[in-house]
């Protein structure tokens, strides 16, 4: 049954990285550089933070603060309620980051995101490559960057799936001949601190070319891959994607939005999923899936 999705917000440009906090939700308007929330209460939309440097995606940790991918600023920041911002990470072995875009925390604390750079101009870059990276935090307070992946061209969303044996990342690099592929690495590492490899040679559980491919992605209760993906100018069209763990495609539900960026389960039973669209939409389906409770 194809889930019915509401539109909560008319077009405001670019949102992107919903994250549910236990009674509203959060997702950034990145052209405008804020944060707004949605009040599931009231369904009211406010401004929750300004002067985001482009921020992308969002997260929350055990702490209850908001971790966030400022594209812009390049740089790994967080977030706390009317407090200055933290700068978590700016640079890779004295480069600076291209355009940080999406994370997830693991269960150790530790910040895996994704740092590639869209668009034509890539003249300011200093890194020579688009990789994922996870940060460590050490005794002194400060974040160890390790690159994770070496055969990255356009990192976008990530995951780790529940047991944290495997990251899932949305390689979706624009144009003719580019992979558009949702990839599943095997952690090697997990608990490792030392240098070498984190992840091991990945699998492609999906190729979307020439369509457009994943976006942002979230899990289930299950450990599904619920995923935005689709453009209206090729293919399916804006589509939300529900894979299994090995790559096979339990359901998809068309969007009324031509391109979805980033979805996440909220609500008071984690049950309805919001939507986010290049076009600035934000979008609800009350589903019949229940999204993952992190730890």
């Amino acid at each position: 049954m194809a889930w019915q999705f509401e539109i909560l917000l008319e077009p405001i440009g670019l949102t992107e990285g919903p994250v549910w906090d236990g009674s509203s939700l959060l997702f950034t308007n990145i052209p405008n550089s804020r944060i707004m929330r949605y009040d599931s209460a009231t369904g009211q939309v406010s401004v929750w933070r300004e002067g985001t440097n482009a921020a992308n995606g969002l997260m929350l940790d055990a702490d209850g603060v908001i971790n966030a991918c400022e594209g812009g600023g390049r740089q790994m920041v967080q977030y706390r309620e009317g407090r200055e911002t933290i700068v978590v990470c700016s640079d890779f072995e004295g480069r600076r980051l291209n355009s940080p875009n999406d994370l997830a925390i693991d269960s150790a604390g530790r910040i895996w995101f994704t740092d590639p750079r869209y668009g034509d101009f890539r003249d300011d870059m200093e890194l020579d490559h688009e990789s994922v990276y996870r940060l460590t935090r050490q005794a002194d307070g400060n974040w160890r960057p390790q690159r994770v992946t070496f055969d990255t061209t356009a990192p976008n969303g990530l995951l780790l799936s529940p047991d944290e044996t495997v990251l899932y990342v949305a390689q979706s690099k624009h144009g003719e001949g580019e992979l558009r592929e949702l990839r599943a690495y095997p952690v090697i590492a997990n608990g490792s601190e030392e240098d070498g490899a984190i992840v091991g040679r990945y699998e492609v559980l999906h190729n979307f070319y020439p369509h457009r491919g994943v976006d942002g992605m979230c899990l289930d209760s299950e450990g599904n891959i619920v995923a935005t993906a689709g453009s209206g100018a090729s293919g399916p069209g804006g589509m939300i994607y529900v894979f299994a763990p090995n790559g096979r495609v339990l359901e998809t539900h068309p969007l009324p939005c031509d391109s979805p960026t980033n979805c996440t389960f909220g609500g008071t039973d984690l049950r309805d999923l919001y939507v986010t669209s290049i076009e600035g939409h934000l979008l609800r389906a009350h589903t019949d899936r229940q999204g993952l409770v992190l730890r």
